[in-house]
């Protein structure tokens, strides 16, 4: 009996990944993306894959010529590209 309630507590303890970004619908999230770019805004929706649907956007890209900020009013993210994901935070400027 102990055991089975040990286990309980684990299991109501996890969360699994996509859970999270479940929590985070309708949130502002910071994505940081393979290579330079990053990216802020409101997280719409998202898939198995982790394709992602933002809405009011900004887009930060650094490169050797210096950063480039561009907004957009939404955009659809392929979740192949995605290295990390911040709920609720944004990037520090550099």
């Amino acid at each position: 009996m102990a055991t089975q309630q040990k286990e309980q507590k684990t299991n109501m303890s996890q969360l699994l990944p996509l859970e999270l970004i479940d929590k985070c619908i309708g949130e502002k999230i910071w994505i940081i993306m393979k290579g330079d770019k990053e990216l802020t805004g409101t997280l719409r929706g998202f898939d198995a894959y982790v394709n992602m649907v933002l809405d009011d956007v900004t887009e930060y890209d650094f490169a050797e010529e210096g950063k480039k900020v561009t907004k957009l009013d939404s955009i659809l993210l392929n979740g192949n590209n995605v290295s990390i994901m911040v709920p609720g935070g944004k990037p520090a400027e550099k």
